[in-house]
């Protein structure tokens, strides 16, 4: 059965798409099974690896119209697509009974045909990031080190917290991944700092380096090993997937 892992920031711009994008990568690589969603209205996830439009995105089967529907990206590694149409599904869903279960159930067909199955969250805590925490076992939070990104991480504890109390008792939050890290400059190394006395044990040790192919992977529509392999970012997101099969008790398979 898949751990299923959301990644969630409600604050942009901190690598969070970069991070679910080439964790799932990075895995792959690793010879596990992976499905991301893109439960992002933005979808940008879907378009950062150049899928076209789906006629079944996560928005249709979050309204019931239909099951989830895997797009493969290459082999070990499928997407859930998005769309911008999923901006209006809170307000769709929001008379729904069980609403914040939603996910969760489209999951159950699918969970037993990957080892991680990462979602997306939107930049928000509405409903949407609700599903993805209700679903998840594990919480990863990327964080970009800077003093600003700092501010909201109470709030961020407190709604794991809270979900974990009413909706979900095996939701954790697995790690804390420093994202777009130079040691050259104190502030960064400062903030990695408080972030280690605030989580402790949960900082990766992997920190993600500030590296321009991270950026330039997405216009290329690839991943960051499909685009360059020995980059500064594919070493560091390999480094950490394999931190992320050790936090979970898996194995690097042959």
């Amino acid at each position: 059965m898949g751990l299923v892992i959301s990644l969630l920031n409600h604050k942009g711009g901190v690598g969070k798409t970069t991070s679910a994008i080439n964790i799932g990568a990075g895995l792959v690589e690793l010879n596990k099974r992976v499905l991301l969603i893109d439960l992002d209205p933005q979808a940008n996830l879907t378009l950062s690896l150049g899928i076209p439009r789906q006629k079944a995105t996560i928005y249709e089967a979050l309204r019931g119209e239909t099951e989830l529907v895997p797009y493969t990206v290459k082999e070990g590694l499928d997407v859930i697509t998005s769309t911008l149409d999923l901006s209006g599904a809170e307000m769709e869903l929001i008379n729904e009974a069980g609403r914040e279960y939603i996910l969760k159930e489209l999951l159950e067909v699918v969970i037993e045909d990957y080892d991680y199955i990462i979602i997306d969250c939107p930049p928000s805590l509405g409903l949407l990031t609700l599903n993805a925490l209700t679903s998840s076992q594990a919480v990863y939070i990327p964080l970009q080190t800077e003093f600003l990104a700092l501010q909201g991480l109470a709030k961020i504890k407190q709604i794991v917290d809270k979900v974990r109390f009413r909706l979900n008792k095996e939701l954790q939050i697995g790690g804390v991944i420093a994202t777009m890290y130079d040691h050259r400059k104190v502030l960064n190394r400062d903030v990695v700092e408080t972030i280690k006395k605030y989580f402790g044990e949960k900082v990766f040790k992997t920190y993600i380096r500030d590296n321009v192919a991270l950026a330039e992977a997405p216009s290329q529509r690839k991943d960051i090993f499909a685009y360059q392999k020995r980059s500064p970012g594919a070493k560091d997101y390999l480094q950490l997937c394999q931190e992320i099969l050790e936090r979970t008790g898996q194995t690097v398979e042959a």
